[in-house]
């Protein structure tokens, strides 16, 4: 864990930081959530670390700051690191072709769309690259969207990350037999591209994605409990998996990027527990797309690494260029998400936010109906994790919980609320 400090010695009101205590609270005692735990960095230090309720319900487990939890899809940001590290030593360009380094992707399809049917595709006019991929513009997708063939030809073809399959590379080879929904670099689509990526950062490192994160990222930036699996001593640690009591499975998610407000969920339901996750044992194939598990405090040194553009107490992870450049919006254009396509379900809104390398980027403030500065990045996890990075005022904030979907409550939006409103200075 980072430093801890009196709030006012870095501009943060601890009374109206109370206000987040307060709100915590609040979602513990609505049975929103189960347990939740945020944590506010601003100038370097901690100035605010709290968690409430319960990891495990039936084991009655407290919810604490070393609690191990599912991150999810804010394992996009760490695997994206480790790309650009590689980059960074000279093994790709950003606008290399995907084929030249995973040749099953020279010969991928594009599906016409519309009412087309899957046989209905026609080849890629120009050709996918890692740019793409770290942009989520690769014309890849998500088999539990729900909204066309090519999501339905994933789950039949059982593409799931983390998934079953022998291996990465034998999985991401399945992924390449499938048509794209569009052209790559076309729209922007929530997809497995970063699961993708990280099998280049095995193919450009010569290591397996697990040992590559564990050598060059977790060891330098101290994050002791993150991995792709939760170690045998942290297993006490390691907290259960809820749902809301009614409604807000996953399979529904991409009907609307708005997080539902109206609909009663009634409470939660436990939807993997604590002591039978298939977490607990170390994976066979390793998800750079989702595979993550790690502690707040963990994820917190990798957001002050990131702020601080790419050091954290003595150890350089990337060059201060690069980070700089990893959080200017990369669509065409500078188009936000919203001009790129039909909105489907992701971790951030779409109006007024574009995409970075590894993370969505806020264009503007007022379009995206989000207090915060342009320039602030963001994603979050399936399971209501979240992390945004705010330069402007030199602040991160991380937040822990275990409910699925993300989208079940509007959690994120009345935090950062919460958040900006103790900036006194």
């Amino acid at each position: 864990m980072l430093e801890t400090v009196a709030p006012e010695t870095v501009g943060l009101s601890s009374a109206r930081l109370q206000r987040v205590s307060g709100w915590l609270e609040e979602q513990v005692a609505s049975e929103r959530l189960a347990g939740c735990s945020v944590v506010v960095g601003r100038r370097g230090k901690l100035a605010f670390a709290e968690a409430v309720g319960l990891a495990d319900q039936n084991l009655q487990r407290p919810f604490e700051l070393d609690t191990v939890a599912r991150v999810y899809s804010m394992s996009k940001a760490v695997t994206t690191v480790a790309a650009m590290m590689l980059y960074e030593q000279g093994l790709f360009q950003l606008d290399d072709p995907v084929a030249a380094y995973l040749p099953e992707f020279a010969s991928t399809p594009v599906w016409r769309g519309g009412t087309a049917g899957l046989d209905d595709v026609e080849k890629q006019q120009t050709p996918m690259t890692i740019r793409h991929l770290m942009t989520h513009t690769s014309g890849l997708t998500y088999g539990f969207m729900h909204t066309n063939v090519v999501d339905k030809a994933y789950r039949q073809a059982q593409i799931e990350f983390p998934g079953t399959a022998a291996s990465l590379a034998d999985l991401v080879k399945t992924v390449a037999a499938q048509p794209l929904i569009c052209q790559p670099g076309s729209a922007w689509n929530y997809s497995v591209s970063t699961d993708v990526l990280g099998r280049l950062v095995e193919v450009w490192s010569g290591l397996a994605l697990d040992e590559f994160f564990a050598q060059h990222i977790f060891e330098p930036l101290a994050m002791v409990d993150t991995g792709f699996h939760v170690k045998s001593e942290n297993h006490e640690r390691f907290a259960a998996l809820y749902g809301p009591l009614f409604g807000g499975d996953m399979s529904s998610v991409a009907s609307t990027t708005k997080s539902d407000t109206a609909t009663q969920r009634g409470g939660l339901k436990l939807t993997e527990g604590a002591t039978d996750s298939r977490f607990l044992e170390p994976a066979k194939l390793f998800s750079g797309g989702g595979g993550l598990v790690g502690t707040i405090g963990d994820y917190a040194r990798f957001c002050q690494m990131l702020l601080n553009r790419g050091a954290l107490d003595g150890q350089r992870v990337l060059g201060r260029k690069t980070v700089e450049y990893m959080r200017l919006n990369q669509l065409p254009d500078n188009k936000d998400m919203a001009a790129m396509g039909q909105p489907v379900w992701s971790e951030t809104s779409y109006d007024g936010i574009g995409f970075g390398l590894g993370f969505a980027v806020v264009l503007d403030p007022v379009k995206a109906h989000i207090i915060t500065s342009v320039g602030e990045h963001h994603w979050g996890g399936a399971a209501s994790t979240f992390f945004w990075l705010d330069q402007e005022e030199e602040l991160f904030t991380v937040f822990f919980t275990q409910l699925m979907p993300s989208s079940t409550y509007p959690i994120r939006r009345e935090l950062r609320t919460r958040v900006y409103q103790a900036l006194v200075d």
